[in-house]
């Protein structure tokens, strides 16, 4: 159900727009959040970097699909959302659970047989009883080694030598596609859409994070990190993924973009802070 015409215009536009900031840390009200969900099996773990690109495609889906826009069923909470500071929570469900977080409304994505769902944001305390009794602290896969990046995709690099867990990164790199669709011009976005929104992710060793951040720093387009603000795992300020659009024509420079609580990173779009 991915969004198209004017549909499709509000939702790139209010991605492209970044968090307004309405959200108050003392006051839990105010507090919204996405929850995702990785299915983990117990007989079968998933790999680590395909279910991380299934939560990178299904976040992405859910940001485009129609029923977020103006008129649609999701719109008031995902706008609401929008408004604070977009978290994301990842949990981790099997078997019945799993079922039972099937109807939750949402979007799910299988890569390589792994499968996440990303689901309606709303306030913190306020989740759904069938997503709310899922584990979320404590979830972790081994590391892999998927080999490169597939050409003229967006990849969601993440720092390895902050050696996250997997949940940790699952809303690192949410945040990461969020940023990279905001980057792209409308041609881009609707290529990758008709493309049906691939995305690879990635584990950045040292030398490959150094040309990524000398990226961001240069203001190169289509490049992009997210910054951590450090509630779980992290200090504050990390940069914890930097997303990269393989499939990005040179000339596609976005006009500045700011918002509360942002600083203008690369391409002129704002680096998310969560």
């Amino acid at each position: 159900m991915i969004a198209s015409g004017a549909a499709l215009d509000w939702c790139h536009a209010r991605l492209r727009e970044g968090s307004a900031g309405a959200e108050d840390p003392d006051d839990r009200t105010t507090i919204r959040s996405m929850p995702i969900v990785l299915h983990l099996p117990r007989a079968e773990p998933p790999g680590r970097t395909p279910l991380l690109e299934a939560v990178a495609g299904a976040v992405a889906a859910l940001c485009l699909d129609e029923r977020v826009a103006p008129g649609g069923p999701w719109h008031p909470a995902y706008a609401a959302w929008l408004d604070a500071r977009m978290r994301k929570i990842a949990r981790r469900a099997r078997g019945a659970q799993w079922q039972a977080a099937l109807e939750v409304p949402g979007v799910t994505r299988e890569v390589a047989g792994c499968v996440a769902r990303a689901f309606v944001p709303g306030p913190v305390d306020e989740v759904d009883p069938r997503l709310g009794r899922l584990q979320i602290g404590g979830t972790d896969l081994d590391r892999d080694r998927p080999g490169p990046p597939p050409a003229g995709v967006p990849v969601i690099w993440i720092d390895g030598a902050l050696a996250m867990t997997v949940g940790k990164a699952a809303a690192q790199v949410g945040h990461g596609v969020m940023l990279s669709a905001a980057s792209m011009d409308r041609a881009r976005l609707d290529a990758w859409i008709a493309g049906g929104l691939p995305v690879a992710v990635r584990e950045a060793d040292p030398g490959r994070w150094g040309e990524l951040s000398g990226a961001v720093a240069a203001r190169v387009p289509g490049v992009v990190g997210v910054v951590d603000a450090g509630y779980t795992e992290v200090a504050p300020g990390s940069v914890t993924v930097i997303a990269e659009d393989g499939g990005r024509a040179a000339s596609g420079v976005a006009e500045p973009l700011e918002g509360p609580d942002h600083h203008v990173a690369v391409g002129g779009l704002p680096e998310r802070r969560q």
